[in-house]
């Protein structure tokens, strides 16, 4: 029965996405509402922005107290922390993982008067470069979750911009952080990464798996705003003990120092447009 639905049938997830239409419920009449029962005025959020979906970042800054929490933000589902790196503002949202909750925050922050975001998320290890932890600058995310077909028409990848990309590249050259460049595989259903499935996105080249990547670069890409992902591979999909290991501070230092160094290129005028 279900080789002859779906022979007979395009997936609800292609059909009728209709995706250069405008939509009836957006994020600007969505933090209006929030505002007036939360009794909040309208409040811009910093420039550059980062998402943070396992949280290591903000656990580490509010640990530290080095952020403060946003009174203005509306967002029903979120608190966004502000912290300031070298004199360079940034907003940081932790725990938003996963395509569809990372894009309901992108278009939150975007309306709130976000310039740049940034995503940052633990990652698997697809092709064997060398020992995790490391960071991958994606420049492109296989789309096997649901929220990018409703952004983009069908195809295999979402990609990011590629002046953004070529930013980035250039910011991090300086650093003394492991830093890759290359493609990921976005995965909806992380216990669902299967032998065969992870022999064919290794196949492909991908360097990481991870859950964001694909929608955010096709909500940059339909809604013509800078995104930029990250995957800090962290892990081999715990198939060996002892895995997960961010290294010091669970990370956050590493974290910070690729985010501050990407904001701070890209708040240079002969980038900015």
């Amino acid at each position: 029965m279900t080789d002859a639905w779906s022979a007979a049938h395009v997936p609800p997830i292609l059909a009728g996405k209709c995706a250069d239409e405008p939509s009836v419920f957006t994020a600007d009449n969505l933090l209006r509402e929030a505002r007036r029962q939360k009794q909040l005025p309208a409040a811009a959020v910093p420039s550059v922005c980062v998402l943070d979906p396992d949280g290591d970042i903000v656990r580490h800054l509010v640990a530290t107290q080095r952020v403060t929490r946003d009174p203005g933000w509306a967002c029903y589902h979120t608190d966004l922390w502000r912290t300031t790196i070298d004199d360079l503002e940034f907003g940081i949202i932790g725990c938003a993982v996963g395509a569809s909750f990372a894009v309901l925050l992108a278009e939150q922050l975007f309306a709130s008067g976000c310039g740049l975001l940034i995503s940052i998320t633990s990652a698997g290890r697809l092709v064997e470069l060398r020992p995790p932890p490391y960071f991958v600058l994606i420049d492109r995310a296989l789309r096997d979750e649901g929220t990018s077909y409703h952004y983009l028409p069908p195809s295999e990848y979402a990609s990011a911009d590629a002046s953004l990309v070529e930013l980035a590249a250039e910011a991090l050259k300086p650093l003394r952080v492991q830093i890759e460049r290359g493609g990921s595989w976005t995965t909806d259903a992380p216990f669902r990464e299967t032998a065969k499935q992870i022999a064919a996105m290794t196949e492909k080249g991908l360097l990481a798996v991870e859950m964001e990547a694909a929608a955010l670069y096709a909500f940059s890409a339909a809604r013509q705003k800078p995104v930029i992902c990250f995957a800090h591979v962290t892990n081999q999909m715990a198939q060996i003990d002892g895995d997960f290991e961010k290294g010091a501070m669970g990370g956050a230092t590493a974290s910070l120092t690729v985010v501050a160094a990407v904001g701070r290129a890209w708040r240079r005028p002969v980038f900015r447009r």
